[in-house]
């Protein structure tokens, strides 16, 4: 395809279409410290082997997880990947497939999508899955756009221990909608009053367990209030191990339960790609976003799958549609599948029991550091700590990774506008972490406080 340049008359009409002065007017959401006014400074070229050479250098800077104690989490968590997975993405099978527009020559796509949709429905505890989104928050966000299509209502309510990223999200796709989100403020503690917010007008309550802080709570009685004044209740899980230990969404009486899969098949990746969970219950499947692979029998009676649903703009009018999202995140949804059914429902279980049972580990040891409280009164592999009044938590985390162990996540990162959160620290331990590297933190935390 030819390279046809827009000439500035062209330009300026384009610009006079949407009301825009300048084409510097279309990066207005973008930060003016984050903009370039010039040309980085780099140099005009290199041979690779200097290239690789000085990124080599450049990496050699960093302080990795595979080196180091790492108690990162907050909304990406760092798990084994057994071998195999990787090995078996490796097929030509899947590296090649796009999109099943033909079904009858995309028939393991197809299946693979069927199968990881029957294992998500299962571990979420819903009657369907669709065949993935982007990611836990763009997932989210459509949850909230879907309850308000199923109640006809616009008000969301969001739990103030959702992940900061999904807030944002959401808050994104609301923006130019008739929808408004009542965001309430963050909830370390766990003691919100989500119940006492839910009334005529709410479409849906949005509620994230284990919340951004680590709390895990009984989502019973909240589902029961949202069903009697007739709103949906929407749960967030962005680490899914925890579903093989903790009672699934759905038993508790969800309506719409999204996840972020990253846990599982997936690296942390610098913090992407990520998999957006998605499922619902039978009675909404028709306003549930993104495709859908069903199974069928063919003329002969032999068993085949399909695209059954694809409520898509790329399909389907758009006024019809029930998101303009094109694609979903079939390669990561693969290796989803195949680590889980690695482990099997007997070794996600003890999974997720190896996980608690390292978390409070941590804990016991962290009772060495004084002045420091737990925040959580439960929780599953990750919880918020309070290192102190008067301490920075940002300021402790670089002391300890000057120290070489990699030491949580600050909330104030997620809520600078929020002084009461400056001392408190997120830290997650999964079945990567040893005695050693518990002991490690310990020990730096007594030096640096």
């Amino acid at each position: 395809m030819r390279y046809l340049p827009l000439t500035e008359s062209d330009r300026s009409l384009m610009l006079a279409a949407i009301g825009a002065s300048d084409v510097d007017e279309l990066f207005c959401d973008v930060p003016a410290a984050a903009r370039l006014d010039q040309p980085l400074a780099l140099p005009r070229h290199q041979g690779e082997m200097e290239v690789e050479r000085a990124f080599t250098r450049m990496a050699g800077k960093n302080l990795s997880a595979g080196c180091a104690p790492f108690f990162i989490g907050a909304g990406v968590y760092r798990h084994h990947i057994p071998a195999a997975v990787d090995q078996l993405l490796l097929r030509g099978e899947f590296l090649t497939a796009y999109t099943p527009y033909q079904p009858e020559v995309a028939q393991g796509t197809l299946q693979v999508l069927f199968e990881f949709q029957s294992q998500v429905a299962a571990i979420t505890g819903m009657d369907v899955a669709n065949a993935s989104m982007y990611d836990g928050a763009t997932a989210t966000a459509e949850a909230v756009l879907m309850a308000c299509r199923i109640t006809k209502r616009n008000r969301a309510i969001l739990s103030g221990g959702l992940h900061p990223h999904y807030l944002e999200t959401v808050e994104t796709s609301l923006r130019y909608t008739e929808i408004s989100a009542d965001v309430l403020p963050p909830d370390p503690l766990g003691f919100e009053d989500l119940v006492g917010r839910v009334d005529s007008s709410t479409a849906c309550v949005v509620v994230q367990n284990p919340g951004f802080f680590g709390g895990i709570r009984d989502l019973g009685p909240l589902a029961a209030i949202c069903h009697e004044a007739g709103a949906l209740l929407v749960v967030m899980v962005a680490e899914p191990t925890s579903l093989g230990l903790i009672q699934s969404p759905g038993a508790m009486g969800a309506d719409i339960v999204v996840a972020e899969g990253q846990s599982l098949g997936m690296g942390m990746n610098f913090g992407g790609p990520g998999l957006g969970l998605f499922a619902t219950r039978d009675k909404y499947v028709r306003q549930m976003p993104g495709r859908l692979a069903g199974q069928t029998l063919d003329v002969d009676g032999k068993r085949g799958w399909v695209l059954t649903l694809s409520t898509r703009e790329q399909h389907i009018r758009r006024e019809k549609a029930t998101s303009n999202i094109c694609t979903n995140s079939g390669l990561c949804a693969l290796a989803f599948s195949i680590h889980l059914t690695m482990l099997g429902g007997t070794g996600f279980g003890k999974l997720a029991e190896l996980n608690h049972a390292q978390a409070v580990m941590l804990e016991q040891k962290l009772k060495a550091v004084k002045g420091l409280k737990v925040l959580p009164q439960s929780y599953y592999n990750e919880f918020a700590v309070h290192l102190g009044d008067e301490v920075n938590a940002a300021q402790v985390v670089d002391k300890l990774a000057a120290k070489g162990v990699l030491g949580g996540v600050p909330a104030s990162r997620f809520y600078p506008s929020w002084p009461e959160l400056a001392p408190v620290l997120i830290l997650a331990a999964t079945e990567t972490n040893t005695d050693d590297d518990m002991d490690r933190l310990v020990a730096a935390l007594k030096e640096v406080l």
